[in-house]
């Protein structure tokens, strides 16, 4: 599969580095994402994914675009509220890169669909706020060996992390959080969240979902990038893989 002329001129600045060039950009065109969440991290994600080339999107996401949404949601601007984040940021897309092809699918992703929801896709990129479903998502990229990349930003901090974990010395995710989805949590309409450090966040995550096509630097799997803001800090922890894990081991 070859580059237009077009395509030659967009993705010149990303065709021009060696660890990206032709056959990198070419292998991005071919790919699909599946994008968990159209908010704070998955808007940004959305957009360098778009413009970035990769050839096919899958947004999943059940809800409205909401006022509150636009201090962090760049996706969205005030004649959205009221539409579905999904159907939104497909013309957002549109808008951006009439080359990428967008599936909007306007569902509640839980353990019951995820697997069906994520299928085909060549990395998901998981942007959501609720632990339960981050679990259903990871269970589902784990039992179809697809890379997940996880984002989460709250107040001014950040976590990522790439994960692999049917590799023999790769953790899952559960190795990292555990299994109880019961877990107290505060929502960011509770605890409050940086505007952007949700679009620092998002834009990390689309790196190394295009990291992750490309296989361009180093591996990231097995890492977790914690930024804080307030200290002005990128820290990077290794995750052991838990050999009683009962998802991975």
């Amino acid at each position: 599969m070859s580059l237009t002329d077009a395509e030659l001129e967009r993705y010149a600045r990303h065709i021009v580095l060696r660890e990206v060039g032709g056959a990198g950009q070419t292998r991005l065109r071919s790919a699909t994402v599946a994008v968990i969440g159209a908010g704070g991290i998955g808007s940004p994600a959305i957009q360098y994914l778009a413009a970035a080339g990769i050839g096919r999107l899958i947004v999943i996401d059940d809800d409205l675009v909401e006022l509150s949404n636009l201090q962090r949601q760049t996706l969205f601007g005030d004649e959205d509220i009221g539409t579905a984040k999904v159907d939104s940021a497909a013309s957002a897309v549109a808008r951006l890169n009439p080359g990428v092809v967008v599936e909007p699918r306007r569902e509640r992703i839980d353990a019951g669909n995820a697997g069906a929801l994520i299928a085909g896709a060549q990395v998901v990129l998981d942007g959501t706020d609720n632990f339960a479903t981050r679990l259903a998502v990871a269970d589902a990229a784990l039992a179809a060996r697809i890379p997940l990349v996880s984002a989460a930003a709250g107040q001014f901090e950040g976590q990522l992390g790439l994960f692999r974990g049917w590799e023999p010395d790769k953790p899952c995710y559960r190795c990292f959080v555990g299994a109880d989805p019961d877990r107290a949590e505060t929502s960011c309409a509770e605890a409050g969240v940086l505007g952007a450090m949700t679009g620092v966040m998002g834009s990390l995550a689309a790196l190394e979902a295009m990291r992750a096509v490309t296989g361009f630097g180093e591996d990231s799997a097995g890492k977790l990038l914690l930024v804080d803001a307030l200290a002005f800090r990128f820290r990077t922890i290794i995750l052991p893989k838990d050999p009683g894990c009962p998802h991975c081991s």
